[in-house]
């Protein structure tokens, strides 16, 4: 029983620093506003590039949030932290981030960009007017695969927010949308 216990507590000590090391330093001190801007840039041209499917959405969007690299890791406990810029008629108009923790069974490291595209005012207006817009509980994200063929005028894209994981690396499987909350912050200049 002794036994079990160091491995659990082990295991949480272990959750706890895999958690900490997935929260850069920009966690704590934001990026510059120009360096997001720049990642931003690189992030999107690179998914409009790939993917008809983002390049039709991005037509008939009214605004796109681009989180450019959201760093995800996790061994029992987890986590995942990134900032990015929101975009509406190519200018950014507001930044921020992107964070969320969990626990269970999971291990690695791995980063990746996302991009959510909001097709109707009412969505950008709730995601302006909310203090923390929690994915999956205040709005619902239609998820596209970066390699799937996708119709603009289909009904995938006539859900009110649409997002893409893409640009995976590392060694965890996946990329999730839920539970993830989204906070407006002010970068530094």
């Amino acid at each position: 029983m002794i036994g079990m216990v160091r491995v659990w507590a082990l295991a949480a000590a272990l959750g706890v620093a895999a958690v900490a090391s997935t929260v850069p330093a920009g966690a704590v001190r934001a990026a510059a506003a120009e360096v997001i801007d720049a990642k931003v840039n690189i992030a999107l041209n690179s998914l409009l590039a790939d993917s008809p499917a983002a390049q039709a959405i991005a037509e008939k969007a009214v605004a796109v949030l681009v989180f450019p690299e959201i760093i995800k890791g996790g061994l029992g406990f987890g986590g995942q932290y990134g900032e990015g810029a929101l975009r509406r008629n190519d200018a950014t108009v507001g930044y921020y981030n992107i964070a969320s923790a969990s626990f269970g069974f999971q291990i690695g490291a791995q980063s990746y960009s996302q991009a959510l595209f909001f097709m109707t005012e009412d969505a950008l207006r709730y995601l302006d007017q909310s203090k923390g817009f929690e994915v999956g509980a205040d709005a619902n994200v239609a998820v596209i695969n970066q390699g799937m063929n996708v119709d603009a005028t289909s009904t995938t894209i006539q859900d009110p927010i649409v997002g893409f994981a893409f640009g995976q690396k590392g060694l965890m499987a996946g990329a999730t949308f839920e539970g993830s909350k989204i906070t407006r912050f002010t970068p530094k200049r």
